[in-house]
């Protein structure tokens, strides 16, 4: 591996200290790689960035969102280094680092395909597209009063969700705020969408799980209050005088580097579901099989 990325969130390394044990990991390993830094995920939009052989990201899960949404469609894959807080798609902790760059510049780990999201709609004439890994919510503003929401799936009216917002997750995102939404676990793999009500006014409105090949709509017709499309909880945009919002899933893939001996269970007990029981499943941490 010759050419590779480092994008570094930098409000988590203010002194640099990161990014230098990093790079001297890297050097350490091979003095003839060619690295290109990014902070904050600027310039990985640009056409060069489909050079690089893969990205090492240093942040948390945001790190890896913003990241994800602009070098998706380059084919470039991420090795995340937690350097945050939660870190549930980062592949590694800091104290890790070392060792997870000497794996990924020997090429011992393997790539795994995420389902990414593709959001549009129609404003002041022109079609606006956009891509989110995690989810896609369309919610009311600040106002106190749920808005009405009518969802249709390939065309076919599904029901009105009377609600503060309706969330379309991907399985990478279900995690994350569907999981919020009391939506299911869905294996990160697969190729689904989920289509959620957000704190909906009946208790019979709940998720259903859908393949990736269908398109959700929702109307917004009837709603006289303001109207927010928020991407991955990190971008968002006032929906003014939108109408229909079409949400399916995007021809990018987000590509997550695995290294070998990665644990994707392990990695949900300790973050994600015993989080606040520490040690909880911690007979099973070397199993293989059960």
């Amino acid at each position: 591996m010759k050419t590779i990325g480092i994008n570094i969130n930098v409000s988590k390394d203010p002194d640099g200290s990161i990014m230098e044990s990093v790079l001297n990991a890297i050097y350490e390993e091979d003095r003839n790689v060619n690295v290109k830094i990014f902070e904050n995920s600027e310039g990985l939009e640009n056409e060069a960035t489909a050079l690089l052989e893969a990205l090492i990201v240093l942040g948390g899960d945001g790190t890896i969102l913003g990241a994800a949404r602009k070098i998706a469609r380059y084919s470039v894959p991420i090795l995340g280094i937690n350097i945050g807080h939660l870190g549930f798609l980062t592949e590694v902790d800091s104290s890790e680092a070392r060792e997870a760059i000497k794996k990924l510049l020997r090429q011992e780990f393997h790539t795994e395909e995420r389902a990414m999201l593709s959001c549009s709609f129609e404003s002041q004439g022109e079609v606006k597209n956009y891509n989110a890994l995690n989810e896609v919510v369309i919610s009311k503003g600040t106002l106190v009063k749920i808005i009405k929401y009518d969802v249709f799936v390939d065309n076919d009216f599904y029901g009105t969700f009377v609600s503060d917002g309706v969330l379309v997750s991907t399985a990478t995102g279900s995690t994350a705020y569907n999981l919020s939404c009391g939506g299911p676990f869905v294996y990160p793999t697969m190729d689904a969408m989920i289509l959620s009500p957000i704190c909906p006014h009946s208790m019979n409105m709940r998720s259903m799980v859908l393949g990736n090949k269908v398109s959700i709509d929702v109307d917004l017709n009837k709603n006289s209050e303001n109207v927010f499309l928020t991407l991955d909880g990190q971008e968002w945009m006032e929906l003014d005088k939108v109408k229909k919002v079409r949400i399916t899933a995007s021809p990018d893939k987000c590509k997550l580097i695995r290294l070998d001996g990665s644990n994707y269970f392990k990695v949900l007990r300790k973050k994600i579901t015993f989080r606040t029981k520490e040690g909880e499943g911690e007979e099973y941490e070397n199993s293989e099989t059960r």
